[in-house]
């Protein structure tokens, strides 16, 4: 059992919480056995797992070991102690995992773009990737001045959805070329002059979410074709970001199924 907080691959992962860190290594840090049945689900093998004893016990983390054994060698038992310590919440999951970033091709030409905009609040970026996972979502971009996707707060919300939409960090100039093929880019926003429910989101079609204090940066307000709005009571000036991406996207979704 490791115990010492010196050991170099506690300090690996320890190391992994910075972002700088991350991206030196190519690297980010997973925790529980739900997210490292995924990634494994996706074919991505961790380079390092380290698990207290207690939760040995469980037989989903039982049968994610026999996985793990046969592809990789690094899986260390540590103390409670050491969990907590390399980890960022405040009940660890009992497991943690280092695995490599992720490289998911983009379509050529995507059908449902989702892009963000200087969204920086983690949790509603790691939230907004598992909405748009489950809205079936076919590229989402992450433009200049949002979360790092590996942050642990992000990865963690996200809950697997790193693995199942493909993404990418993103240039607007790269952004704007990769949705020219797309006739409506729409641009979420209170004041918007069409409600979303009046929205054409036939496809091919691409929505802007935006940063509830900032609004939308100049690049996005070039590129959107038209503003959208969800309407309010209440005396409610807005929604969270995530809360109005999932509407819209399973709004889309919806009109597609219809």
């Amino acid at each position: 059992m490791i115990t010492s907080p010196a050991n170099r691959k506690v300090k690996l992962v320890r190391a992994l919480g910075r972002k700088k860190e991350r991206y030196a290594a190519r690297a980010f840090v997973i925790e529980g056995v739900r997210l490292l049945e995924q990634a494994l689900d996706a074919r991505v093998l961790p380079s390092l797992v380290l698990h207290t004893p207690s939760i040995e016990t469980d037989a989903r983390a039982r049968t994610l070991f026999e996985r793990l054994h046969a592809t990789t060698p690094e899986v260390y038992v540590v103390s409670e102690a050491i969990l907590h310590e390399v980890t960022q919440t405040e009940t660890p999951q009992g497991l943690v995992a280092v695995v490599p970033f992720v490289e998911r091709p983009l379509p050529p030409q995507p059908q449902f773009v989702l892009i963000l905009d200087a969204l920086r609040d983690p949790g509603n970026a790691g939230t907004i990737f598992r909405s748009a996972s489950a809205a079936g979502v076919d590229a989402l971009f992450l433009a200049p001045g949002s979360a790092d996707p590996y942050n642990p707060k992000v990865v963690r919300a996200a809950m697997g959805a790193h693995w199942s939409v493909p993404w990418r960090v993103a240039a607007w100039h790269h952004i704007v070329n990769a949705v020219a093929h797309i006739p409506r880019v729409y641009l979420a926003d209170a004041r918007g002059e069409v409600t979303y429910t009046r929205a054409d989101w036939t496809r091919p079609v691409a929505l802007i979410i935006g940063s509830e204090a900032h609004g939308a940066s100049a690049p996005a307000q070039q590129i959107a074709t038209a503003r959208i709005r969800i309407p309010l009571r209440g005396g409610i000036e807005s929604l969270n970001a995530a809360m109005a991406a999932t509407l819209l996207l399973f709004e889309a979704t919806r009109n597609i199924h219809a």
